[in-house]
């Protein structure tokens, strides 16, 4: 388990005490801790912490961003899911926890009942990405290579269930290929070993990906929206390069536990709107892909929702299994 606290100043230290302000204002008293059911160094850490640090400045107290990776972010999950509703403790609510490994295993909550929704973060897409030393380099080529090698091409994971693991299982029913999957705990990991060499390609996502890519660490080969991103207008979309409908996204938000107050949920939801009004945080989301985040407490609830009915069906479809 890994944290880092962010501390608005010396001052924010006092301010932190003063919890009688802060319920004033609707918010929680004390500490903040925000759960991340990866390793450092994903996307779902890495936006987190851009939130979390905001966030210790506007709240004048500690934002601890506090990492329990594992199980496809369903540890993390189910241990926010437990906690007090007095807003000390939220999830930076993922896809894997919210939407697809509850429908590939048995967990130990609800994703629809045991959460009070709070922010949409934002949607990203997948970049199907490999390392500088592989020969299939687009789409087409990637295909062929899957074909005349069945079985033997592998691609990391941030575990089985992961977005990136369903997005894999996608590719191989609209391709008709196999392939080896690599699960690992996290984005962090995976990445370091799809740049050393010891797997070779990855649905990652955009968030963890980019700084590889831009270093040249890792290539960008295609990305999963049905409309590019403007980060990477010159990367062609899966259904631009032979898979028309070819859509898996990672997506990323704030909830609390059930039994937070609405009204308190509500008083975050503005103030983490306003966060991401600005400047340098519109900049790092736009940078990792993330779009169409923000709004209100009741448009995240309605689509995770959305997001379970989808995944629950394209995980029977194609008969994807789960860990055990």
């Amino acid at each position: 388990m890994q944290r880092r606290i962010f501390v608005a100043g010396t001052a924010a230290a006092a301010a932190s005490l003063a919890s009688p302000m802060l319920r004033a204002q609707g918010l929680p008293a004390g500490p903040v801790r925000i759960i991340v059911g990866f390793a450092p160094g994903g996307g779902t850490d890495i936006l987190a912490r851009v939130i979390g640090q905001k966030l210790a400045d506007m709240w004048k107290t500690q934002v601890i961003v506090e990492n329990r990776a594992g199980a496809s972010g369903t540890i993390a999950a189910d241990y926010v899911s437990k906690q007090p509703g007095d807003g000390n403790t939220l999830l930076m609510a993922h896809i894997n926890s919210q939407a697809i490994t509850p429908g590939l295993q048995k967990v130990n909550y609800d994703p629809a009942k045991d959460f009070q929704p709070i922010v949409l973060v934002g949607v990203t897409p997948n970049l199907l990405i490999c390392n500088e030393s592989q020969p299939a380099k687009t789409v087409k080529d990637l295909v062929a290579l899957c074909r005349a090698n069945p079985g033997k091409i592998s691609f990391g994971s941030a575990g089985t269930g992961s977005a990136q693991h369903l997005a894999l299982e996608m590719f191989m029913l609209a391709a008709n290929v196999k392939a080896i999957h690599v699960p690992y705990k996290g984005s962090g990991p995976m990445l370091t070993d799809l740049i050393g060499g010891t797997i070779q390609y990855s649905f990652d996502t955009m968030t963890a990906a980019t700084p590889h890519v831009k270093s040249g660490k890792a290539i960008a080969i295609a990305q999963t929206r049905q409309q590019r991103v403007p980060a990477y207008a010159n990367v062609p979309t899966m259904a631009e390069s032979g898979f028309p409908g070819f859509e898996a996204t990672t997506w990323y938000g704030l909830a609390g536990p059930a039994k937070m107050p609405v009204a308190m949920a509500k008083r975050m939801n503005e103030d983490i709107n306003k966060v991401m009004q600005m400047p340098d945080v519109m900049e790092r989301l736009a940078a990792s892909g993330a779009q169409d985040g923000g709004g209100s407490t009741e448009k995240f609830g309605d689509f995770m929702h959305a997001e379970q009915i989808k995944w629950a069906k394209i995980i029977k479809d194609g008969g994807v299994k789960g860990e055990g």
